[in-house]
């Protein structure tokens, strides 16, 4: 017994042994690195691996996006991701020892959308009998509209997912889509009551999931196609399934319970949520502004004035006081502000204008000073200006006596 599990240890270990070694090497020229604007022309049939270096992260470029386009007229052809070359060359190598089933490999999209932050590989695999020339380029979009339209999005549903799940209207247009959705599952359910139960069935049952996945792939890719081909019928089913969906709903009627409008509420935050994470490629960025979002709304603006108001309010700041010169400036402007203060008041219907002269001394020098004149007679500012300077040679005086 213990000979024999040596033999297959041995066994295991020669088998593995040159996958190993396969693994180790890379050739150096099917490794192509690509920078933004720049056109690689290949016709060199087998593996060709087009990487992009990992850029800086700034907040300018937080819905920057890069695209790497394949300009090519054949079909026959592989994909392969990886975050290093020696990734996607592992996979085009356990690819071409899996029975030439592409398990590892890429959708095939000659559009693909990566991430500028990290270090993206693409390898492109072609095959000896067919014409391999293709091109490929990287463009760069510094902003991109659809990542700014669905943070946009995100925040709006955040921001509004209590109002939606109080409204009825918006509990009529979920239910109607919910309902379309629903249909074509049980649609599917009873086409698949129609499969034989012979042959079909077992290798249905064999196959798994996998057949299952190809045959949804298959749908989705070709469901564009369908719904040109046949949209009058696409159209009349859309239209029946939503007048169905619709009568149900307004049967059972808007929710009413709490704790539902809770749940829905949460479920429409998670996904806006969702939607400003993903809606960048600096994720790092982006959840901060997920945190932001989360704070600003559970502690608004108003909170924080208050805790600020607060603040002044339990540790005053220390007053600060005037100068000489600042204080006369500011009396002479708040002066003048009184004075216009109380010629708009006398002239408003507000004052009586009769019990106000009768309290006045000298009835026409308040008529003179309505109709602009200065508030200070002659003798004033002759007394006012003679003031100003007995004080200012007292002052001088006064120094003089301190320099003694």
């Amino acid at each position: 017994m213990e000979s024999a599990f040596r033999l297959s240890t041995i066994i295991i270990f020669l088998f593995s042994l040159p996958n190993f070694t396969v693994r180790c090497a890379v050739p150096i020229d099917t490794v192509h690195y690509m920078e933004p604007g720049r056109i690689i022309v290949n016709d060199k049939p087998g593996l060709q691996i087009f990487c992009h270096r990992a850029k800086s992260k700034y907040l300018l470029h937080i819905w920057k996006t890069i695209m790497m386009n394949l300009d090519t007229n054949i079909d026959t052809y592989d994909l392969y991701d990886g975050k290093t070359p020696q990734e996607v060359f592992d996979k085009h190598e356990d690819n071409q020892r899996s029975w030439k089933f592409n398990f590892f490999g890429t959708k095939k999209h000659k559009l693909l959308k990566i991430n500028p932050f990290e270090t993206i590989c693409i390898g492109v695999s072609t095959y000896d009998y067919n014409e391999s020339r293709y091109s490929i380029s990287i463009t760069q979009t510094r902003v991109d509209v659809w990542k700014v339209l669905m943070s946009m999005i995100g925040i709006i549903l955040f921001w509004s997912a209590k109002r939606l799940s109080h409204n009825p209207l918006f509990y009529y247009l979920c239910g109607i889509c919910l309902g379309v959705t629903a249909s074509l599952i049980i649609l599917v359910y009873f086409a698949s009551k129609l499969v034989p139960r012979g042959k079909v069935m077992y290798l249905m049952i064999a196959t798994g999931w996998t057949m299952s996945f190809y045959l949804a792939q298959m749908l989705w890719e070709n469901a564009q196609l369908i719904i040109l081909q046949y949209r009058e019928y696409v159209m009349w089913y859309i239209l029946v399934t939503s007048l169905i969906s619709f009568v149900i709903c307004y049967r059972f009627g808007p929710v009413t319970n709490t704790r539902t409008k809770h749940i829905i509420q949460w479920f429409l935050q998670g996904l806006g949520l969702m939607l400003i994470y993903y809606s960048s490629y600096f994720y790092e960025a982006s959840f901060l502004s997920c945190l932001v979002l989360v704070l600003l709304y559970n502690f608004p603006v108003v909170i924080l004035h208050k805790g600020k108001k607060y603040w002044k309010n339990r540790f005053p700041e220390r007053r600060k006081l005037l100068t000489e010169d600042q204080f006369r400036k500011e009396a002479i402007v708040e002066t003048k502000k009184a004075l216009q203060n109380l010629q708009e008041y006398c002239s408003s219907p507000e004052c009586n204008p009769w019990k106000t002269v009768l309290r006045l001394k000298n009835p026409i020098r308040f008529a003179k000073f309505m109709e602009g004149d200065s508030h200070l007679s002659d003798d004033e500012l002759k007394e006012h200006d003679a003031e100003i300077t007995r004080i200012v040679e007292e002052y001088e005086y006064t120094d003089d006596d301190d320099d003694f």
